[in-house]
């Protein structure tokens, strides 16, 4: 890796290449998926507004031309049955996918919250949505001998440095950033163990784990509270914050390069790991802790009512 770290130049082409990505109207998936349609990619957004989504697909379509490959299916990653509906699509249209890229997410809840399905809005949103979605999307992924990059945060540092098994909801002292860094913690041993899984099952499949940094979305501004929304209005003014197109290039770092490690978590390399050169980053023991990840893939097979096929 170069000292100035990885950038989308090192892309090369990606004709013939299909990815999904989830979150994708707006941030850094919006980012990511201007990025990866400009090299070629066929890109299927999976958001939950319907409105906005044909919008950017025009405003995209503009600025790149008409013959980029964008679609978009409707998914609500908080409700179940939306997950479901949204996979089932793709499923029922033998879609090839070749990269699915997990970076929707809720953050900063300021009161505690349940999904239509009773989970804590962070976890649910975070963690079960994407569990249920990559499952029934794997068959179709390790067709293609495909990958997955699930998108952290090194907000999974901030809380127990565990799940809370015994209140996953948080029916006791919630705290938004403990909630939020349960629920990112959660996505890095579902990837983790779902690695091993892969791993011991002798699958192709790789899965990647990355964070953006400190960058410049509207994820704040859409769900913290007044208190940390003045707070990230003053940081986004100094440099430790970068742009959203900045915070895109670790995912598309692991949806391309074909030179990574899977156990491992990728990201800015600057300052405080917030911003800077996009590389490998620390890793803490805890987030791949055995008896753990084990213990949460069961807790999230109950809870989607989804058992893996692989």
């Amino acid at each position: 890796m170069a000292p100035s770290g990885w950038t989308p130049e090192l892309i090369q082409n990606l004709e013939g290449k299909s990815v999904v990505i989830t979150g994708a109207s707006s941030g850094i998936g919006l980012e990511a998926t201007k990025i990866l349609l400009s090299k070629g990619a066929k890109v299927t957004m999976l958001n939950r507004n319907e409105k906005k989504s044909n919008r950017i697909i025009q405003e995209i379509k503009d600025e790149l031309g008409g013959n980029v490959s964008l679609n978009f299916i409707k998914l609500d990653l908080s409700n179940l049955a939306s997950v479901r509906e949204a996979a089932n699509a793709l499923i029922e249209r033998k879609e090839e996918i070749d990269v699915l890229i997990c970076n929707a997410a809720i953050a900063q809840t300021p009161k505690r919250t349940l999904t239509v399905d009773g989970f804590e809005a962070q976890l649910g949103t975070n963690h079960y949505g994407h569990f249920l979605l990559t499952g029934m999307l794997f068959p179709q992924i390790e067709d293609n001998q495909g990958r997955i990059v699930v998108v952290s945060s090194l907000g999974y540092k901030m809380g127990m440095k565990t799940i809370n098994f015994d209140d996953m909801n948080w029916d006791k002292k919630y705290n938004p950033n403990t909630a939020y860094s349960q629920s990112k913690l959660a996505q890095m041993m579902f990837a983790f163990e779902l690695q091993d899984r892969i791993s011991d099952l002798d699958k192709k499949t790789k899965v990647f784990v990355c964070h953006p940094g400190a960058s410049k979305t509207s994820l704040i501004k859409t769900n913290g509270s007044m208190v940390t929304r003045f707070i990230f209005g003053i940081m986004v003014l100094l440099p430790i914050v970068q742009s959203a197109k900045k915070g895109s290039y670790s995912q598309l770092m692991c949806a391309t390069s074909n030179d990574l490690e899977q156990r491992a978590l990728y990201g800015p390399t600057g300052a405080l790991d917030w911003v800077g050169p996009v590389g490998e980053n620390q890793l803490e023991t805890y987030a791949y802790e055995k008896e753990t990840m084990t213990r949460l893939w069961k807790d999230s097979e109950e809870k989607t009512g989804f058992s893996w096929n692989f």
